[in-house]
């Protein structure tokens, strides 16, 4: 999908509240960005980061009435176009992730077939070749126990009374059905990567896949105001080895793609929709093979709501708020290329995680190691701030 058609943003767009950012050369740093009837503004004079940004009350609505009046940062399928990492003009801006001081938090195990894939990576101890014997197996014990399940039910404890009798319980079976959620850190504010960049897979993993997740983005008072597509990097045979290699797994350069904007939500759009989202996944290799993929909202175990409760609130606050990946139903399992090794990346693979109400993510897979290194973190965000503010911003 190229990133310059228009498809790769919602089909209702002229109805739509977009809000981003967008690097900008002649400031060599970033602005936030809105896309309100389909003009790309500049919004840095609501606020200078997404994150506050998104603690302002009513900021579709105002963001709406101020639209005519907001300097045009650049024809929105110029910068869409500008965007792709190897067609890029630096003189030209592009898009960034749209989140920045939030933290970058993601649910774990919050559908039963990825449940149940993470059962399986964790008794094959992180081996591709035993995943369709130890699949078999798993199978032939759980069946179809887990799909009606409501976790931290009394049907999921006599549920999980079976399991450990049968001894097939594990770590994962328990954030799966049990009250607790699985909450991690999947990156640090301002590593996020855009749609367009280049995302990185650990040089050593041998078995790894796409993510395809919605990402709530969630104010400092645990308000969900919005949502964008996610991309949760994964490497199946690290956490498969040990889940305290969860860390390594997950947060990589470059290894946490959202995009590619923030869709607030506003009388058109709210979070009932995220509940109904259809995603699709295509994978491209440069060797001619494709994956296609999906992922329902809708047989999620646990409410987004019931998520965010879990990951905010007086146990833990964000005060810069919070993105948070919700989990997703597809987990590959059909062999690439050799028999019994099933589903993993190679490079120059392009990844789109797409659906109607949000658009499309478009990245392609690369090495962490090979990838431009992240260098632009809260200390140049704010020392660009201030230059900014004492005047003494390039030009």
């Amino acid at each position: 999908m190229p990133l310059n058609d228009r498809s790769a943003l919602p089909h209702d767009l002229e109805q739509a509240v977009l809000v981003g950012r967008a690097w900008c050369p002649d400031i060599a740093a970033p602005r936030p960005v809105a896309v309100i009837g389909g003009e790309l503004v500049d919004v840095s004079s609501f606020a200078l980061t997404t994150s506050t940004l998104l603690e302002q009350p009513e900021i579709d609505l105002r963001l709406k009435e101020a639209a005519a009046n907001l300097p045009r940062l650049a024809t929105l399928d110029l910068v869409l176009a500008n965007s792709a990492f190897d067609r890029r003009d630096p003189s030209t801006p592009w898009l960034l992730a749209p989140c920045d001081l939030q933290a970058v938090k993601a649910s774990g195990v919050t559908f039963v077939e990825s449940l149940l894939e993470r059962v399986i990576e964790e008794r094959s101890g992180g081996d591709a070749s035993r995943a369709d014997e130890v699949r078999a197996r798993v199978m032939s014990v759980l069946g179809d126990r887990l799909a009606s399940v409501r976790p931290g039910s009394a049907e999921a404890g006599a549920v999980r009374q079976v399991l450990i009798q049968e001894g097939m319980w594990s770590q994962y079976l328990e954030v799966g059905i049990g009250p607790d959620a699985e909450i991690f850190t999947k990156a640090q504010p301002m590593s996020a990567v855009g749609t367009g960049s280049e995302i990185g897979i650990h040089e050593n993993s041998q078995w790894n896949n796409p993510e395809p997740e919605v990402v709530l983005a969630v104010t400092s008072r645990a308000e969900i105001v919005g949502a964008a597509l996610g991309n949760d990097v994964n490497l199946r045979d690290f956490e498969g080895r040990s889940a305290l290699l969860l860390g390594k797994a997950k947060d990589n350069n470059a290894s946490a793609s959202i995009g590619p904007f923030i869709r607030l939500f506003d009388s058109t759009f709210g979070l009932d929709d995220v509940r109904a989202a259809e995603l699709s996944l295509r994978v491209e290799g440069t060797d001619g093979y494709v994956l296609t993929g999906a992922s329902s909202m809708k047989r999620i175990s646990r409410d987004p709501s019931e998520l965010v409760a879990q990951a905010m609130g007086a146990h833990h606050q964000y005060p810069d708020g919070m993105m948070l990946y919700l989990g997703t139903l597809f987990a590959p399992t059909a062999d690439r290329s050799v028999p019994g090794q099933g589903f993993t990346h190679q490079i120059g693979d392009t990844v789109t995680i797409s659906s109607p109400r949000f658009g499309a993510l478009v990245n392609t897979v690369n090495y962490s190691n090979r990838i431009a290194p992240w260098e632009f973190g809260v200390g140049a965000l704010l020392a660009s701030i201030l230059r900014r503010h004492t005047g003494q911003a390039k030009s």
